[in-house]
């Protein structure tokens, strides 16, 4: 694991246009003054010392310290972290949904077991940590079995990839390597769900410092030892851009204590759960509360100018909660359904099933090679779902990308309506297009007028 404050630098042409350059305390502080002060920026920065910027913060713009949240959110800090666990990143983003940012993509990177994080890094217990290596050996073996069959069915079947015909017929060497990529990311695509939750990524995130603050207290709660040691890193780091705000950025009892009954809670609806580790149907279902019962016409009236999923929705539309939820999603769709902004989400990991893609499979292709296959991914989901019974929280590096879990959306039916066309829309990964799909169809049997108004795609290849 490695994690790296990047500063932010003022461009050429700010330079040369003579604006000022702050650190991000200075900035906060400055932006503080505002509200106890009308002099203006200029008279703000003639109070600072070029040649001692910490002791202008210090003695002069003092409300730094007095421990205001709205001002450590002036703040802006970049960190990016190498060598995380997928797990670990989809915990970071279901505690910063606002954050701008990216994470390397399982749909476009080749992935080897040479990314699986060490057990003990991960606090598997030690008794258990040959037979969880044998098992993680045996997921990614799984994958690259599972990518070669499907590059295999894409090569015998070039439309089940939705490569235009065009584009295959074209001689020139950048179609050629066009089509080499959009093939090679289909087999990714339908592969991945045999990566293990322990294998590594990369992820950047840009937030103020009152986010990354927040952020350590959840780390520096948490029973895992790998989110222990990735809040004390994030700590360390931000003690070059930040380091008034350090205070705040330790264990809380108050989160620990959450997140013990968090824990708590998924365990007893695991204990709940018994049987054969299955392809769990997704079954959607779609809960909706207009504003004083507006009708379906008032719905579709807000989409009249709305000719992009960034283009104007109306009033109605953004007062109208929105409940939408699947019984069963693969881990892999969950970590970009977690990434949207905005609403609540809600994801109790209790593994429910394994999904592998077979309904991916052409007509007339055999699937002998992906049933047998699935069986690694539904023994070591049904070996997590053992531990999680027994109280072990280390429980979730054993479960797979493939790994299905109840999820829910709570949110607003303008944000529902962007969701819906950005993960239909072109580039979209198929299966999460699935889900979205349906849901919209739920959609529409209460607002039937909105049909045709929202943007749905088709899940084009990009």
């Amino acid at each position: 694991m490695k994690v790296t404050q990047v500063a932010i630098r003022p461009t050429e042409a700010s330079n040369e246009a003579g604006r000022p350059a702050l650190t991000p305390e200075l900035l906060a502080a400055s932006g503080a003054r505002y509200s106890r002060n009308n002099e203006g920026l200029d008279a703000i920065l003639q109070k600072i010392d070029p040649d001692n910027l910490d002791k202008s913060v210090d003695s002069i713009f003092r409300m730094i310290d007095y421990g205001h949240q709205s001002i450590a959110d002036m703040a802006p800090v970049a960190i990016f972290i190498d060598g995380v666990s997928l797990y670990l990143a989809y915990y970071v983003w279901t505690l910063c949904p606002t954050a701008g940012g990216q994470e390397s993509s399982t749909r476009y990177i080749k992935l080897s077991v040479d990314a699986l994080t060490a057990p003990e890094t991960l606090g598997i217990p030690e008794p258990l940590r040959a037979e969880w290596q044998e098992m993680m050996a045996g997921s990614f073996a799984g994958y690259q079995s599972a990518l070669k069959h499907w590059e295999e069915v894409a090569a015998q079947n070039p439309e089940v990839a939705r490569i235009p015909r065009s584009l295959r017929e074209d001689a020139s060497e950048k179609a050629r390597k066009q089509v080499a990529r959009m093939r090679r990311n289909y087999g990714f695509d339908r592969a991945r769900y045999f990566l293990p939750a322990a294998a590594q990524t990369n992820l950047m995130l840009i937030m103020s410092a009152r986010g990354w603050v927040q952020l350590c207290q959840y780390l520096l709660s948490h029973p895992l030892p790998e989110a222990r040691e990735l809040g004390g890193a994030i700590r360390n780091e931000m003690a070059l851009s930040a380091p008034r705000l350090l205070r705040h950025a330790t264990e809380k009892e108050s989160m620990a204590q959450g997140i013990r009954q968090e824990f708590v809670n998924v365990q007893r609806l695991a204990v709940r759960g018994d049987g054969e580790i299955g392809d769990c149907p997704p079954t959607p279902s779609l809960q909706v509360m207009p504003p004083d019962k507006a009708a379906g016409e008032e719905m579709a009236n807000d989409l009249r100018f709305h000719d992009n999923r960034y283009a104007w929705t109306g009033e109605t539309l953004k007062r109208t909660a929105v409940r939408f939820r699947w019984d069963a999603v693969a881990f892999a769709e969950i970590r970009d359904l977690n990434r949207h902004r905005t609403g609540t989400r809600y994801c109790p990991l209790v593994p429910r099933g394994f999904y592998f893609a077979l309904d991916e499979l052409p007509p007339g292709a055999s699937d002998e090679r992906l049933v047998l296959l699935s069986r690694t991914g539904r023994t070591t989901t049904g070996r997590a779902r053992s531990l999680l019974q027994k109280g072990d929280p280390s429980y979730v590096y054993w479960t797979l990308l493939g790994t299905q879990y109840p999820f829910e959306h709570v949110t607003t039916a303008d944000k529902f309506i962007y969701e819906a066309e950005i993960r239909t829309g072109t580039g979209a990964h198929f299966r999460y297009a699935r889900h979205l799909r349906d849901v919209l169809a739920l959609w529409y049997e209460q607002f039937p007028a909105t049909r045709g108004l929202i943007l749905e795609g088709s899940a084009e290849p990009e």
